[in-house]
């Protein structure tokens, strides 16, 4: 899958990250976080792009991507809701949290809400278990969560 100019995702900016990253180790890794960072996700254009530009099959893309649970295929939500499952959050409540979120905004893990507001997604860890069960909200941690605080704290985003 090739595009013309007029087609290409990729900016001029991330053509230069690549050019600069081309011949090191661990470029691919360094390469989708910088597109992940551009456009929220990885798009299949842009993963097309990629594999063209590091001369890597557009398999090593997909496999990257899918392993690491960082790296996103699809647009996320423009509030994007992560709620940890580690170990103390998940004894605390995190899935009660989970399925609050679902409840109060109607869509799944791993889905957006028809307007494209928020999306809502399980984590493994966000790194503070004294706090738990904790969430993010845009990267914003909300600690000692109850199912009750789940709304406020949306609220606070729409």
């Amino acid at each position: 899958m090739t595009a013309t100019a007029e087609e290409r995702m990729l900016s001029p900016e991330i053509d230069a990250f690549i050019e600069k990253w081309k011949d090191k180790p661990g470029n691919l890794i360094m390469v989708l976080h910088r597109v992940q960072e551009e456009f929220s996700y990885i798009p299949r254009q842009a993963a097309f792009e990629v594999a063209a530009a590091l001369g890597v099959p557009v398999a090593k893309i997909y496999g990257v991507i899918t392993f690491y649970h960082f790296f996103k295929l699809t647009k996320p939500g423009r509030n994007q809701i992560a709620v940890c499952m580690g170990t103390a959050c998940y004894l605390k409540g995190g899935q009660d949290l989970i399925d609050e979120c679902e409840r109060k905004l109607g869509v799944g893990l791993n889905t957006v809400t028809e307007d494209g507001e928020f999306s809502v997604e399980a984590v493994r860890c966000i790194g503070c278990c004294g706090l738990a069960p904790v969430l993010t909200v845009n990267g914003e941690v909300f600690g000692t969560v109850g199912t009750k605080s789940i709304a406020k704290i949306i609220d606070q985003f729409e």
